[in-house]
């Protein structure tokens, strides 16, 4: 699999670059956000690590332009330590953060691990109502419109479509979508549901997701039967 990794600094690209490699990964890099754009478009990566506070055209500009033609994964790296400048990045379409200074062996396990839950078993196509997940291929629908939805959002609606008609704690949502142990925020939790609930609701599916206050969530109805 192909990893861009995007950032200013040169021996950070490289530092991450190289254990990337040692995973495994094949690694192309860029300086800036023009760059990495163009590279996203050029090289079509499996996943990006896109510094947040380039110059210029910083990575929550490069994240927005990206999600406005791909639903690649993308990993943050920043050293902001405001939750609210994390929240924003997960709201513009992010998969997920991981702040400066950092392990590279931490950010190759978040990297192994959404490309493991982004890229489900071949096959595996889950049904409610109107709402079709097809997990191998990456893609959601509505009434056989395609719905375009992140890693991150398609993990979180494939866990309540399997567990269909149970009450799936907030806890254990995180546990099967981060792994289990991972300092995932409910701030973060929530502005992914958030996102996932607007994109539903503008395809006709506004009550696909309920939340039961103080006990979890669940999928609701969503056209047919």
């Amino acid at each position: 699999m192909k990893i861009l990794v995007v950032d200013d600094d040169p021996g950070l690209r490289s530092l991450v670059g190289l254990a990337l490699e040692r995973a495994g990964f094949t690694v192309v890099t860029a300086a800036d956000g023009q760059v990495a754009l163009m590279q996203a478009a050029r090289e079509a990566p499996d996943l990006i690590v896109l510094d947040q506070g380039l110059p210029e055209l910083d990575g929550l500009e490069v994240c927005r332009r990206i999600r406005a033609r791909s639903e690649v994964p993308i990993v943050f790296l920043t050293a902001r330590d405001d939750e609210l400048d994390r929240v924003l990045g997960l709201e513009l379409g992010a998969d997920d953060y991981v702040t400066k200074p950092f392990s590279p062996r931490e950010l190759v396990a978040r990297v192994k691990a959404i490309l493991k839950r982004t890229r489900g078993p071949a096959g595996e196509v889950l049904r409610q109502g109107v709402l079709c997940l097809d997990i191998g291929r990456h893609s959601c629908a509505v009434a056989g419109v395609e719905v375009a939805l992140t890693g991150t959002e398609l993990a979180i609606l494939r866990v309540l479509m399997l567990t269909l008609g149970r009450v799936t704690g907030r806890a254990q949502l995180v546990d099967a979508v981060w792994g289990a142990g991972s300092p995932v925020s409910d701030r973060t939790l929530d502005s992914h549901l958030r996102n996932l609930r607007a994109k539903l609701a503008a395809a006709g599916c506004a009550e696909a997701i309920e939340t039961l206050h103080g006990v979890g969530l669940r999928m609701g109805s969503c056209g047919g039967s």
